[in-house]
C-alpha cells in the first residue's frame, strides 16, 4: 500500500507543479485581451502599433492568441483543479450519504468515467497533434498564428495530466476502500482528495 501511496503522491506532485506554473498564463491572457480591445476601439493606438510592429499585433493574431492562451490555461490546469477539488460538483447522489458511500462514488467515477474518457481523448489527441505537425497546419486566416500543432500538443499534454490526476485520486480511494483500516485519512468534504497515510503499513 505504501508503494501505491508513493505513486499517487508522485502523480499528484507532477500535476500540481504544472498547474502552479500554468496558472500564470492568466496574466498574458488578460493583457492580450485588454490590448486587443484597446487597439480595436482606439484607431490611433492601432495605427501607432501598426507602424512599429507591422502586423505582429494585428487584431486577428491577438484574438487567436487569446483563445490559444485560454485553451492552454484550461488544459494544463484541468488535472490540478480536479486534485484540488476546485471543479463544480452536483452531488445529487452522494449528498447526505455516508463517508464510505461517497468514497465508492468517487472511486467508481474515476475508474469507469474519468480514466477511460481521458485515455480515449489522449489516443485521438495524439493523432490530432501529430497530423497537424506533419501537415504544417497554420491558422485559417492568412494573417493568423502559424504552427497550429503547438496548441494541439498543449491540449494533449493537458489531457495526460488530467489522466495522471485521475489515477492519483483513484489510487487514494483504492487504498481507502481496500487497504488496511486507517491507512488513509479522508476528509470526505465533497469528495476532497484523501490525505497521506496516517498509519504505517
Amino acid at each position: 500500500m505504501q508503494a501505491l501511496v508513493r505513486i499517487s503522491d508522485g502523480l499528484q506532485a507532477l500535476v500540481e507543479r504544472v498547474g502552479q506554473l500554468a496558472k500564470w498564463l492568466v496574466i498574458p491572457l488578460v493583457l492580450v485581451t485588454v490590448w486587443d480591445v484597446i487597439s480595436r476601439k482606439f484607431l490611433s493606438v492601432q495605427l501607432f502599433m501598426g507602424g512599429i510592429f507591422g502586423d505582429l499585433l494585428n487584431s486577428t493574431k491577438l484574438q487567436e492568441m487569446e483563445w490559444h492562451l485560454h485553451a492552454a490555461l484550461f488544459a494544463l490546469c484541468l488535472g490540478f483543479a480536479y486534485i484540488r477539488n476546485a471543479h463544480v460538483r452536483v452531488d445529487l447522489i452522494s449528498e447526505g450519504r455516508s463517508a464510505r458511500w461517497r468514497a465508492w462514488i468517487e472511486f467508481l467515477g474515476c475508474l469507469l468515467f474519468l480514466v477511460p474518457y481521458c485515455s480515449i481523448v489522449i489516443y485521438f489527441a495524439y493523432d490530432f497533434a501529430i497530423t497537424s505537425f506533419r501537415q504544417g497546419e497554420i491558422s485559417a486566416s492568412m494573417i493568423g498564428i502559424p504552427h497550429r500543432w503547438i496548441i494541439k500538443s498543449v491540449f494533449l499534454v493537458g489531457m495526460v495530466l488530467a489522466l495522471f490526476a485521475g489515477l492519483s485520486v483513484l489510487l487514494r480511494y483504492f487504498i481507502l476502500l481496500f487497504g488496511p483500516r486507517g491507512a488513509i485519512k479522508a476528509p470526505f468534504e465533497a469528495g476532497r482528495m484523501p490525505k497521506a497515510p496516517v498509519v504505517e503499513t
